[in-house]
């Protein structure tokens, strides 16, 4: 039993057991491991239940900003949990690069198939993502991909939503209990939009530069060469004010966009799908 350093509720304990009992009947296991809140949580349960029979398993492309993998590689050094990186380009599959309603199944297909392959070169049988029952709510075209694929949803077998991960994660003493919400960059295009690997950077080079001016929790989704900014509601007021403002928007034509707008209804996951209703 894994234990915490502070106490549970009784939900919350229940549902850490049954994903630890799932876990252990598995044997081996290899987590596709982002660095963030749930698949740091779901890597560490498993190496706890499975000690050197679970891997880190982290994909390394163009829509995956330096400053995840450096916390992902950070998080499983720490941990002395082995972590095997896989070079997987999306940019090879034309569905991908044109952007449909139906990009995120194309580009989990081939990450997920290069992490299966991962795994078994290094004898683990099962492949693990960090899905939990808040995405079963919004346009997950992703998890098509996961079911054919046969790869395991261990959070949404716990029942686990997002808040009892946090809860959890925090009782864990991990730091990445309260981390933002993370997607990868190819979800700030507009559907329809060429993903290429120049605007995946402007974008890394873009959001990197609000999350140094302490905007934590921020998107910079893409319109042709227009920037729109989200930010939560609290935080609009203060990338307004005039000094942050001009930066802003100074650094954000250095790195190549036209126009840069800010979204006065504020931060919201998944808002490109919005277009899709």
């Amino acid at each position: 039993m894994l234990n915490t350093k502070e106490p549970l509720a009784k939900d919350l304990q229940e549902k850490l057991s049954k994903l630890e009992n799932y876990i252990k009947e598995l044997g081996s296991l290899a987590v596709g491991f982002s660095g963030g809140v749930d698949s740091a949580f779901l890597l560490t349960v498993a190496a706890e239940a499975l000690n050197d029979k679970a891997i880190a398993v982290t994909a390394e492309d163009a829509s995956f900003p330096e400053r995840e993998m450096k916390e992902a590689k950070a998080f499983c050094e720490e941990r002395r949990i082995r972590q095997i990186i896989c070079v997987v380009d999306p940019m090879q599959d034309e569905e991908y690069r044109h952007n449909s309603p139906d990009r995120c199944y194309f580009c989990k297909r081939r990450i997920f198939s290069e992490l299966l392959r991962a795994a078994k070169e290094n004898g683990i049988e099962y492949v693990a993502e960090g899905s939990n029952m808040d995405d079963l709510g919004d346009y997950r075209p992703g998890l098509r991909a996961v079911e054919e694929l046969s790869v395991k949803s261990p959070l949404r077998e716990a029942g686990l939503y997002k808040a009892d991960i946090r809860m959890i994660s925090k009782a864990m003493g991990l730091p990445t209990w309260s981390k933002p919400a993370y997607a990868c960059l190819a979800s700030r295009f507009v559907y329809g939009e060429e993903i290429t690997k120049e605007k995946l950077h402007m974008i890394d080079r873009a959001e990197q530069f609000l999350i140094e001016h302490g905007f934590f929790e921020e998107r910079v989704r893409l319109h042709g060469n227009l920037a729109r900014i989200e930010v939560p509601p609290k935080d609009i007021a203060r990338l307004a004010e005039e000094e942050t403002r001009q930066a802003v928007v100074e650094e954000f034509k250095k790195i190549g966009f036209l126009y840069v707008t800010l979204d006065l209804k504020g931060y919201q996951m998944g808002s490109m799908n919005a277009t899709l209703k």
